[in-house]
């Protein structure tokens, strides 16, 4: 079990060359990192409102409602409205480059570092702590961009690394195992996928209360823009692991 798990761990970080997804696994983990570090920007500095993790704001307009305090309607209903334009940008995205999977990354990813690029322009030039208009402006920028990395880890479909939901991940390591009488499979990549997020949130929220506000948008921007260099680099040409994923 340990020998699998460590091999299904290096095959995430260091895929073998010819794998099916090719460069996408670290890829799609520095993505789920940078989930981490916005989600732990938002809900520390924009008022309790998540950018990625759209069952957290589901639940938060569930409080609001009943009144508890701390909680935003407003915020909530911008968060989630933006991640689905988002979401249909990236579907469009998606429409029009489907049979390249390199370049679907790569072009999304770009449109993300620009949106991750306001996003630190806005917050660098912003009062603390944010409030008003550059509050809910940082909203929508980082709701769109998180709509947008959703909508295409969903279509580049790398098992159990979809970037910004875990429920599903962590379930597979508990009900797969061989406590639960499964095979254990997957369980080094769902785990590294967990760490990502976990050290991203950390990251975020230390650089938001320690260092400055913009420090978590900064590293965010650049790891993304990492992220889309080598797609458009990975992608060149017409390697076999860029060719789509039929789901059944």
């Amino acid at each position: 079990m340990g020998v699998r798990f460590l091999e299904d761990l290096r095959q995430v970080l260091v895929p073998p060359r010819g794998s099916r997804h090719g460069p996408l696994p670290p890829l799609l983990l520095g993505l789920t990192f940078v989930t981490g570090l916005v989600d732990a920007f938002s809900y520390l500095l924009l008022g309790h409102v998540f950018v990625a993790n759209m069952t957290g704001n589901v639940v938060f307009l569930g409080f609001a409602f009943a009144g508890a305090t701390g909680f935003s309607i407003p915020a909530s209903l911008v968060a989630l409205g933006s991640f689905v334009c988002g979401a249909l940008i990236g579907g469009r995205i998606r429409s029009r480059i489907a049979q390249h999977r390199g370049h679907l990354l790569a072009v999304t990813t770009s449109f993300q570092v620009l949106l991750l690029g306001a996003s630190v322009v806005v917050a660098g030039a912003s009062d603390e702590p944010l409030a008003g208009g550059d509050r809910y402006a940082l909203i929508v920028l980082l709701g769109i961009s998180m709509g947008i990395q959703n909508a295409t880890a969903r279509k580049l479909a790398v098992p159990d690394l979809t970037t910004t939901v875990l429920t599903l991940t962590i379930t597979g390591v508990a009900a797969d195992s061989a406590i639960a009488g499964g095979s254990g499979s997957a369980a080094g990549r769902r785990l590294v996928a967990v760490a990502a997020m976990l050290l991203g949130a950390l990251a975020g929220a230390a650089l938001a209360l320690h260092v400055h506000i913009v420090a978590p948008l900064v590293i965010a921007l650049i790891v993304t823009a990492v992220v889309a260099a080598v797609s458009w680099r990975a992608g060149a040409g017409d390697p076999a692991w860029v060719r789509p994923i039929e789901k059944p």
